[in-house]
């Protein structure tokens, strides 16, 4: 028996939605439910898949298929397709797995000819409704399926409204668009060298592989990209029996939401138009009206459409998304589907429908995505002000946001023009981290390099930040402080705004609405808090993100890097002093300086976190980063030091490596100058006792060092920081609990981490250096390539992006298995920038990890990501998309 390729409506049901996508699995279900539904079928998936086999051919079992539907729906209407005494016409939509609104392809108005459009207006009695019908046929059928601009057309139609002195195509007689449909053949003719099909089959079949072919097209591809959709399901083709909203003034067609979909408010919303067809409500040619309007023109459509849509948003147990058509006073439903919504509405839904018993509050978890969040907690442009906006580059969409501000081009002078009053943003190649200060005081952050995990990106996130990164479509010109994009010129104190969430900047300032947090918001998460075993920490570096990161359900800090600590314009001196001393003496001296800094710092982190655990990192980066590399700074930091300007720069060079990420730094910088971890680790003690004794007894340090690679190192280091915790302990007469743990970032700490368990108390994966030492990819320049290895099916996401789970996810299971054979009670996170992003975040509570740690404007999202993967692990079962 030959594989079954065609499901009619009634043999379908929602839940053969991968099989017959999504539109063809709703029209089956509202067939079987009762609704008044127009007849027709589905061509599944599966054909699609086939029909790329085949090389874009239909074959011809599935072509018989084909033909034994199209008699079933002949028989269910008495009537013959493309008939010339009552034809029976069909719309030809796509259908895929999971909503893709208005990225694939439909044709409406099928199996009309020159001959059934006149049999048409005579079973109609309406000759204007049968010409207006095949006019927009023709240029449908001859967009979707042959390629020929739609705006050839719709030329023509304005030529024709314009020479009749009218602004609605509903104010055409049939006469005016007899014209029109000979003149949309003409231009057929031109375009293709041939007539315009009058075959209803040719018509049909060449629709049938439009809409398969439509899979494949840019939108489609793109939609799919940014939506994480696999690319191998293919659509399905519904083709179902024409209804006509085009018919007069008791006739239109129209969508609704059974709730809104921008707060979720428990009210009907939509739109209609009389006497028009689908397209004419979302192509935006005509206004449309509130779908309120339609009670006092048909007050017993409205009823019945009212208890319609109160019935499948019962049955679906969900808000829905219609579209409707009325014909002479009858209503047909020609589609439902769960309905696309902001984040507030995403969340004041759930809430509402498990309040109104329909459904649970774990199937409500699991139908928030976590990304939707985002939008949640930072401000936004407003819609109308967008409209009006120019869009002069895409980058990559690296922190969520929305920023306007002066152009500027150093950090320096963002923070002077800070201090002036002036809203900044700083634009770079690719910032490091002595652009920090001018980081935090800009709005937002644009960069020409980097990706998604680059210093920028990172940073951004962590504070909150809005930040375009990568975005090639620009040139920095940072020495004569210029941006050129699409051929303009954007110079210095020029406003730009900056969309962070989809990688946009536009030119000008923008108006923005800041977020609401509604209680809905906090019974939502207090529902994830009681569902989820894996912890969520904060990545922060000073009081003000850890109190925000505490204030949006932080746990504690997973990491707290130091080095972030030292940029500050009234420390980097003293810190440059201790990087470039000749003599221990020298160093020592300059660390005294930074030791109360450092210990202030601290204590005031502690105090922003309570009772909550602090994991302190050590210092990472190379000491060239924090050191001048122009020389009019060098010759500034030689007077202050009172050296040679010549011996400065001499000291600075040999400072300077060929591949820093793999050079002096982390654990390294320990071995070499043991001096700095002491002084660091005297001050995160000592601020811990001082705030233990003012009644944080709960709190205790978690000392981390970082790029361990070997249990040797590990010893000597910790052997030097405990003889400075016993220094300390003995000066203040008194003790405090206290963990020393490692940052497994090194491939070979994860192969070895039985020995580097005996020594440290905790692991952190620090997944973004391990995903770059494991790939061989430098995180900061793989941008420039990424892109191509996720467009040719290399990699479906970026590793640094999503944890790969075959090679560095092996890696952290290596590591996680034994880590805890050495060490029962070895504690686990994770502090990468992956310790916000859901899929990896589910990776984590898979390993077993304790927690993961995130940016403070993640924790939201790593929250709801740890109670999803707990449901997901419990029930087996996946979320849909």
């Amino acid at each position: 028996m030959s594989e079954k390729y065609v499901y009619s409506f009634h043999e379908g049901s929602k839940e053969m939605k991968s099989l017959l996508g999504g539109k063809g699995a709703n029209l089956a279900e509202m067939t079987n439910i009762g609704l008044n539904v127009p007849p027709g079928f589905t061509i599944s998936t599966k054909a699609c898949i086939r029909f790329n086999d085949e090389k874009g051919k239909l074959w011809e079992e599935l072509i018989n298929e084909i033909n034994i539907h199209l008699k079933e729906v002949e028989v269910k209407l008495g009537k013959t397709f493309s008939d010339k005494q009552n034809p029976l016409l069909f719309s030809v939509r796509s259908g895929s797995v999971f909503s893709m609104p208005g990225m694939m392809d439909t044709v409406l108005n099928l199996g009309l000819n020159d001959d059934s459009v006149i049999g048409l207006a005579n079973s109609t009695g309406n000759e204007r409704f049968a010409y207006d019908s095949y006019r927009r046929f023709i240029q449908m059928f001859s967009d979707v399926a042959m390629g020929i601009p739609k705006v050839r057309f719709e030329s023509i139609l304005e030529e024709m409204k314009e020479k009749k002195g009218v602004t609605e195509d509903t104010q055409l007689d049939a006469s005016d668009l007899k014209t029109l449909v000979e003149e949309y053949k003409k231009v057929y003719l031109e375009e293709k060298r041939e007539e315009f099909p009058q075959n209803p089959i040719t018509q049909l079949n060449l629709a049938i592989k439009a809409v398969f072919e439509s899979w494949e097209n840019p939108r489609a591809v793109i939609y799919r990209k940014i939506h994480s959709i696999p690319h191998d399901l293919g659509t399905a083709v519904n083709v179902q029996s024409m209804v006509f909203g085009n018919m007069g003034e008791t006739s239109g067609t129209g969508v609704a939401f059974t709730r809104s979909p921008s707060d979720g408010e428990n009210k009907l919303f939509g739109e209609f138009l009389l006497n028009a067809q689908g397209e004419d409500v979302v192509a935006g040619i005509r206004t449309p009206r509130e779908i309120s309007e339609l009670k006092g023109i048909m007050p017993d459509v409205y009823k019945e459409f009212e208890d319609a849509v109160d019935k499948l948003e019962k049955h679906y147990k969900d808000m829905q998304d219609i579209e409707f058509t009325i014909e002479n006073g009858k209503l047909y439903f020609l589609q439902t589907r769960t309905g696309k919504r902001t984040a507030k509405a995403a969340i004041n839904i759930a809430v509402d429908l498990v309040e109104e018993g329909l459904i649970k509050k774990e199937e409500a978890i699991l139908r928030i995505e976590p990304e939707q969040l985002d939008h949640l907690l930072h401000p936004t442009f407003k819609a109308e002000a967008l409209k009006n906006s120019e869009v002069i580059a895409k980058g990559l969409p690296a922190s969520p946001g929305a920023a306007s501000g002066k152009v500027y081009f150093h950090a320096a002078d963002v923070v002077k023009a800070k201090a002036r009053g002036e809203a900044c943003i700083l634009v770079r190649q690719e910032t490091s981290p002595e652009d920090i200060e001018g980081m935090v005081a800009a709005e937002g952050i644009l960069t020409a390099r980097g990706g998604m995990t680059s210093h920028a990106a990172v940073v951004a996130r962590g504070m909150g930040k809005c930040c375009v990164a990568g975005c090639s479509e620009i040139r920095v010109d940072e020495e004569n402080k210029v941006i050129k994009a699409k051929g303009m010129v954007i110079v210095e104190g020029d406003f730009i705004s900056l969309d962070g969430s989809a990688g946009n900047v536009y030119l000008g300032k923008i108006e923005k609405v800041n977020p609401e947090m509604s209680g809905n918001f906090e019974n939502f998460m207090a529902w994830t808090d009681s569902i989820r075993t894996l912890k969520v920490r904060t990545n922060a570096d000073t009081p003000k993100d850890a109190a925000q990161a505490v204030a949006f359900g932080a746990e504690g800090i997973g990491l707290c890097r130091t080095e972030h600590m030292f940029f500050d314009e009234h420390r980097i001196p003293a810190v440059r002093r201790m990087i470039v001393s000749n003599t221990l003496e020298e160093r020592k001296k300059a660390l005294d300086e930074l030791l109360p800094i450092q210990r202030q710092d601290f204590y005031e982190i502690y105090k922003a976190m309570g009772d909550r655990p602090v994991t302190v990192r050590l210092l990472d980066p190379p000491l060239h980063e924090f050191l001048p590399s122009k020389d009019e700074d060098i010759k500034s930091l030689a007077s202050s030091m009172d050296i040679d300007f010549e011996d400065l720069k001499d000291r600075i060079e040999d400072l300077a490596e060929f591949n820093p990420m793999l050079g002096h730094r982390g654990c390294r910088l320990a071995v070499t100058y043991p001096e700095i971890y002491r002084m660091q680790t005297r001050a995160i003690i000592e601020a811990a006792i001082d705030i233990k004794n003012e009644g944080f007894e709960g709190m205790y340090p978690e000392i981390m060092i970082p790029l361990i690679g070997d249990i040797k190192e590990l010893k000597y280091v910790k052997n030097e920081i405990e003889e400075e915790i016993k220094m300390v302990f003995e000066e203040r007469g008194q003790d405090i609990r206290y963990m020393i743990g490692t940052m497994i970032e090194v491939p070979r700490a994860c192969v070895t981490s039985d020995k580097i368990a005996e020594e440290a108390e905790f692991f952190s994966f620090g997944t973004n250096d391990l995903t770059q030492m494991g790939f061989g990819f430098s995180r900061d320049d793989s941008g420039r390539f990424l892109a191509e290895y996720e467009d040719k099916g290399i990699f479906e996401k970026s590793p640094f992006e999503v944890i790969d789970r075959d090679g560095i996810g092996k890696l952290m299971e290596i590591s996680v298995d034994l880590g805890r054979k050495a060490r029962k009670d070895l504690k686990l996170g994770i502090c990468g920038e992956h310790g916000g992003e859901p899929s990896s975040i589910e990776f984590c509570h898979h390993l077993g990890l304790d927690y993961v740690s995130c940016s403070p404007y993640r924790v939201p999202i790593a929250r709801l990501s740890a109670a999803q993967a707990a449901l997901k692990e419990k029930h087996n079962f996946q979320r849909d998309k």
